[in-house]
């Protein structure tokens, strides 16, 4: 199971951090990405992290902006956002990698079999 925390209302410019708990023993060694989903508009690729945290992918659109961690003592990710805008808002998801296809981009969503069920993030002007 996975559980997205974090989520809220902001002004543009801010920060957010958001969290994703993962429960089971399988977290230190799944790989980890972030997704959103802006109002009307397809999922798309935010951040992926590795399952020992020594590889990152950052998404063209966040890129400078967004930086993702984790802690696997915590069975945690985390989605550490800055300079936010408006075009941010939507649902965050995190999404685990437990089966380990490791054939399949980290950016595609068909990577990961594990979901949460999002956190919505809204930045006002």
């Amino acid at each position: 199971q996975l559980v997205e925390a974090g989520g809220g209302v902001v002004q543009a410019g801010d920060s957010l951090r958001l969290s994703c708990v993962v429960s089971g023993r399988t977290f230190s060694s799944a790989d980890m990405a972030w997704f959103r989903q802006p109002p009307g508009k397809d999922r798309e690729f935010v951040a992926y992290i590795n399952w020992s945290g020594d590889r990152t992918n950052i998404g063209d659109s966040v890129k400078g902006r967004f930086t993702i961690s984790r802690d696997n003592a915590k069975n945690t990710v985390y989605l550490q956002m800055s300079r936010l805008e408006p075009e941010d808002t939507a649902v965050y998801y995190c999404a685990a990698d437990v089966m380990g296809t490791y054939s399949i981009p980290p950016e595609r969503p068909t990577k990961y079999a594990r979901w949460g069920q999002g956190t919505q993030v809204t930045v006002s002007s």
